[in-house]
């Protein structure tokens, strides 16, 4: 079988079970082909998903997210990707607006025995709002295929270069908003979309080891304060100790990995090293995350003091798909660092 064979398929059934199989052979065919024969498929995928309803582009997202890395570009889908993702958000959000508002609840959409009644009420709903069926069905096929069109998007946004390379991005952070806390994966893009690449950092030991010493660091693709918190400890932390890292326990190789490329949840947690304060005196909470961090004369500041209890938590890394960056680009002079811990306030707790 081709990928002719399947495309074929897609383009003249009306089956459910025929559109499936021949999605599944998409598949199986994109493990064993050659890449540029990948890419091809690939870029008819997402030609097809453009002129698609919600139902049926959903599907085609799935396979697009399954074979994007077996082509030569899999960044070539982003702009497709992105612009029906934040389509079926907007009216995803226009659906749960409307039931909320004239029907005070949205009904529940997975039960079929009951979806019908559901369609027939909001089609009401509609009609009263001026909208035609038709376009009340398309807002109900949002509310159920958000989920699985944004998904994709949602995996491949954890690479680097496809955060860099992302078109319409403030659309889509505002599409997610309405949505963020009603549906599951929006709210996980929304968290790639707020990670800081190539981002220079300052960081400052105060109480921590008393030094008083200063780094300049650049991180990347760190999903929050947690992770930041152990890949920092990593890069900085020396046991013994000696002229340029502080002393202390750096975190294991197993903790190490968990914030990394390893299992992100190892047995026995990963134990905090550190408090860390930012420029104003304010805990950087490690349930935030790097872009929470204010700016200090036009970089992100972080002041380490002593651990006021010990912390430990369950899981290194958010994104398991998602490769972090940390590079400490070298010290500052011991005045440079004298002269910014001045500047930064105690700590407020």
């Amino acid at each position: 079988m081709t990928f002719d064979v399947y495309f074929d398929v897609l383009s003249r059934t009306a089956d459910p079970d025929e559109w499936e199989a021949a999605l599944a052979g998409i598949v199986e065919q994109a493990q064993r082909a050659e890449p540029a024969e990948v890419q091809t498929a690939l870029e008819r995928l997402a030609q097809g998903m453009r002129a698609m309803p919600f139902f049926f582009a959903q599907d085609l997202a799935q396979v697009v997210g399954a074979v994007a890395g077996l082509g030569t570009d899999p960044l070539v889908v982003l702009p497709v990707l992105v612009e029906r993702a934040t389509e079926v958000l907007e009216s995803a959000a226009l659906f749960a607006g409307l039931c909320e508002a004239d029907l005070g609840e949205i009904p529940d959409l997975t039960d079929e025995s009951t979806a019908r009644e559901a369609l027939a009420r909001f089609t009401e709903l509609a009609r009263r709002r001026s909208l035609d069926a038709h376009e009340a069905e398309l807002l109900m096929q949002a509310w159920m295929s958000a989920d699985q069109l944004v998904q994709p998007l949602l995996v491949l946004c954890q690479r680097a270069d496809a955060r860099a390379a992302l078109p319409g991005r403030e659309r889509l952070a505002a599409a997610i908003e309405p949505v963020r806390e009603r549906l599951g994966t929006p709210s996980w893009l929304a968290g790639l979309l707020e990670v800081l690449d190539d981002e220079p950092l300052i960081v400052l030991d105060r109480g921590f080891a008393g030094t008083g010493r200063g780094y300049r660091v650049t991180i990347g693709g760190i999903a929050d304060n947690f992770q930041l918190h152990t890949l920092l400890a990593a890069a900085l932390i020396s046991d013994p100790a000696d002229e340029t890292r502080l002393p202390g326990r750096p975190p294991t190789e197993i903790e190490i990995a968990a914030a990394s490329t390893g299992d992100p949840a190892p047995d026995g947690g990963i134990t905090g090293s550190w408090n860390m304060i930012d420029a104003n005196g304010d805990w950087i909470w490690n349930e935030g995350k790097p872009a929470d961090i204010p700016h200090h004369d036009g970089v992100r500041v972080i002041v380490l003091d002593a651990a006021p209890y010990e912390r430990s938590w369950n899981a290194g890394r958010v994104y398991p798909l998602m490769l972090p960056t940390l590079r400490v680009d070298g010290p500052l002079t011991p005045q440079e660092a004298a002269a910014l811990l001045s500047q930064v306030k105690p700590a407020s707790r």
